[in-house]
């Protein structure tokens, strides 16, 4: 270790926990959420509407389509059961996809999947913006 880098580490305070500052979520005790498009359904497990930032767990039911839309920011999905397909290409259970800030693609899924998603900016749908509950819904 260099001098500098050793001094520096003895100026450091010892790390603690921080109590509360991890937030478990549980899915399987929430409710699937209807969202705007048919056969699209959600569980919001993180949201921070101020910087646009969302995790979410997406099901498509079989030949479920989301539009066309466009990510502002970086998309990732994670593909947890089933598969989803875009012009790209098909996107199976245990594959990971993500795409650039800017791109544009639509998703079908003809057997149906479930989705990890987590965005940083929403999504810019056609005549919407993010992929949402449903006010109307239960």
């Amino acid at each position: 270790m260099t001098t500098k880098v050793a001094h520096a580490a003895q100026k450091t305070p010892k790390m603690q926990a921080t109590p509360g500052g991890s937030v478990i979520v549980k899915p399987e005790e929430m409710e699937w959420q209807p969202t705007q498009f048919e056969k699209v359904w959600i569980k919001i497990l993180y949201e921070d509407r101020d910087k646009g930032e969302m995790t979410c767990l997406a099901k498509l039911d079989p030949g479920a389509k989301l539009p066309m839309h466009m990510h502002p920011e970086i998309e990732q999905a994670y593909v947890l059961e089933g598969s989803m397909t875009d012009h790209d290409g098909t996107v199976h259970a245990g594959e990971y996809v993500w795409r650039h800030g800017g791109s544009v693609h639509d998703n079908v899924s003809e057997e149906g999947a479930i989705v990890l998603a987590v965005y940083r900016k929403p999504n810019l749908f056609q005549n919407s913006t993010g992929l949402n509950a449903r006010k109307d819904a239960g």
